[in-house]
């Protein structure tokens, strides 16, 4: 009977079997998948951005709500310019760069840096602000979770999580339904909303009707330049609504063909849905007379006295009231709004690690982010946007109103530099375009991207002067600090590519005797020097040997091997779930069953470093493989190391050590 292995038996209840390279066409997506899976953001932005207009007008009082209209009309024309500019993004670009491929093509590196820093921290705070309001929504239904939200937010992050490492194809049939739901909810409450108040004269009256506002004294004189302030802080708010619109840019891949056409078509949905229900429910809020207050800052008043008031969200406000004759609706739009707000964290789960593939991919990030998974996801990119946004759900507590400060200020940074490249990049063909009709198309393209340009910086100015002493500020930090770390991490690839660079002259002699395979990744100094090591004992046969994980990587290291004239065989071995370990034991296991009074002796080139951070970019494929290959009888394992520059600060650590270590023998010893 054959040996069950536990850990690989719930690994695989959790996210499935192993997928093959060659099915990655079965995860594309059509349009009807697509658009929850990419659009759930900015859809579900609809359950919080409203509360954040009408929540930071409250600090005026009731003077101020009348401009709520106003503010969400200027939204949604700025979120329908956005999106006519990204659909120029993804005819132009459709490999899946989106922001950080625009930028870094037309305005050099760091402009590409710039973008994807300010993604990254937004898509971990997306995931954050997103479970976090489900989780404050959740409370109208289960008050029980009042005082445990952060710990209820970091679960559902890792049920998220979870499902997203099934796969793009898989967890997005999963979150269709809800979002679909979502959408019937909010636009079914409007279409009966409106019917009832305007149609047949029904008096509809939100709860908070009743009361009045205190304002905060800072406002109370809603003038000037205080109403100028408090008015842009609740436009800046108010465009959390823009959100995810830049992911369809990075998911451009994961369409079915024609992929350019499709998340064109999928941008123009999302636009067209997303304004209709913010619109409509700031008109509902408008029309009921619903309020909401940011305590401690605003007070609700009755008769001119505070009173304390356990309050609902705005969508669950208007549903009440709207649905008061039919309960069943209520419940089901709270519910809607509970999940979708769970799930719009999906929309990063589906950016943040393609994005960080391609960065790593670039040598801005770890290697290790650049590797697909079991079922084809990027699985290292997914848990690693899990634990960040944990970090900030606990840190935070999963408070929106605090969250939601940080929010925002990288996808407008985004948004600026992406439209800033588009621009360049319209003016560089329009140089060497000659036909008119091209030419009329792409002038067209070029007025759009620089009307998105200069809405998205104004807003940029506007969220900047707005929320910077709120809390922006802390995301402006992050960002600054990720920059630095992946110009750190290039530098640092840059430094070792160019130090076991294989040169002419290298010295790839002195043969030896018994039987050997030298484990090649790539061809530079670590491997020559193995093959020599391998050649200088001699052996009966000597070949070398590689893993085909990535075909094209494959064919260039072939081809280089070949040209180069290295007198060994370069044996090249399939692995179709992209895994480097098992097929390396299967090859080194047959040799031995071939011949077993042979001794296979397997070479693996490694570097030796001096920082431990430097282990982390390093050696982790190699530490694996030795570990299983020490547990294979007859083979031995040779580690040929390689030397890099910084290797000699832990020699001078370890010599320092040694002299501390006499001293102390000498002191005992006296």
């Amino acid at each position: 009977m054959p040996h069950v292995n536990p850990a690989e038996v719930a690994k695989r209840l959790l996210i499935g079997r192993r997928l093959r390279s060659t099915q990655l066409g079965e995860t594309l997506l059509p349009k009807r998948i697509a658009l929850p899976v990419f659009a759930s953001d900015a859809l579900s932005s609809v359950a919080y951005a409203p509360d954040e207009i009408l929540l930071t007008l409250s600090l005026a009082g009731l003077v101020a709500y009348g401009y709520s209209w106003k503010i969400a009309i200027l939204v949604a024309v700025v979120m329908l310019v956005v999106v006519a500019s990204y659909r120029q993004n993804v005819h132009a670009y459709p490999s899946g760069g989106g922001d950080y491929e625009v930028a870094t093509t037309n305005l050099g590196s760091n402009a590409g840096l710039t973008v994807a820093s300010a993604l990254m921290v937004d898509y971990v705070l997306t995931v954050a602000v997103s479970i976090s309001s489900g989780v404050q929504n959740a409370k109208s239904v289960f008050p029980f979770i009042d005082g445990h939200e952060a710990w209820i937010g970091a679960l559902a992050a890792l049920i998220l999580m979870a499902l997203n490492l099934r796969g793009v194809r898989e967890s997005g049939a999963v979150f269709a339904i809800p979002v679909y739901c979502f959408m019937v909810g909010i636009i079914g409450m409007v279409v009966y909303g409106l019917f009832r108040i305007l149609v047949l004269g029904d008096e509809v009256q939100a709860h908070s009707a009743q009361y009045g506002i205190e304002a905060d004294p800072k406002y109370a004189a809603f003038t000037g330049f205080a109403m100028v302030a408090l008015l842009a802080r609740a436009f800046s708010s108010g465009s959390a609504a823009l959100t995810g619109v830049e992911a369809i840019s990075n998911g451009v891949p994961a369409f079915r063909k024609p992929k350019s056409k499709n998340a064109a078509t999928t941008l123009l949905l999302l636009g067209t849905i997303a304004v209709t229900m913010l619109i409509g429910v700031i008109t509902l809020a408008n029309l009921t007379g619903l309020k909401l207050i940011d305590a401690p800052y605003s007070h609700y008043t009755l008769n001119g006295q505070r009173v304390d008031v356990v309050e609902e969200t705005a969508i669950g406000q208007l549903s009440r009231a709207i649905f008061s004759d039919f309960t069943p609706g209520f419940y089901f739009v709270v519910a809607a709004t509970m999940l979708i707000l769970f799930l719009a964290a999906n929309t990063a789960f589906n950016g943040f690690p393609v994005l960080g593939s391609i960065l790593a991919r670039d040598g801005y990030l770890p290697r290790q982010l650049h590797t697909r998974g079991d079922r084809l996801a990027y699985s290292n990119g997914i848990i690693t946007l899990a634990v960040l946004a944990i970090i900030l759900i606990i840190a935070f507590r999963a408070d929106v109103t605090a969250l939601i400060q940080l929010y925002v200020v990288g996808v407008f940074v985004s948004f600026t530099v992406s439209q800033l490249g588009m621009l360049r990049h319209w003016t560089r063909l329009l140089k060497t375009e000659t036909k008119p009709a091209v030419r009329a198309r792409m002038k067209r393209s070029r007025v759009i991207n620089g009307t998105g340009l200069t809405m998205t910086g104004t807003v940029l100015v506007i969220v900047l002067l707005s929320k910077f002493t709120q809390g922006a500020y802390i995301a402006i930090i992050a960002m600054a600090a990720l920059f630095v770390l992946m110009k750190s991490i290039r530098r640092h690839y840059d430094r070792v590519s160019a130090e076991t660079a294989l040169v002419e002259g290298d010295d790839r002699t002195l043969p030896s005797r018994v039987r050997a395979v030298v484990l090649v990744s790539k061809l530079h100094k670590p491997t020559a020097r193995a093959v020599a090591f391998a050649k200088a004992s001699r052996p009966s046969v000597l070949e070398a040997l590689t893993v085909a994980v990535d075909p094209e990587e494959t064919d260039r290291l072939v081809g280089l091997w070949n040209e180069t004239g290295i007198d060994i065989p370069l044996k090249v071995i399939a692995s179709p779930y992209r895994d480097v370990t098992g097929p390396i034991l299967d090859y080194v296991k047959n040799l031995r069953k071939d011949s077993p009074r042979d001794v296979v002796t397997v070479y693996i080139p490694e570097y030796v470093v001096g920082h431990w951070w430097e282990q982390i970019l390093h050696n982790q494929s190699a530490l694996r493989l030795k570990a299983r290959l020490l547990f294979t009888p007859g083979v031995m394992v040779t580690s040929v190391p390689y030397l890099l520059q910084s290797s000699g600060k832990a020699e001078e650590r370890l010599a320092r050590d040694d002299r501390r270590s006499r001293r102390r023998r000498s002191y005992l010893g006296s």
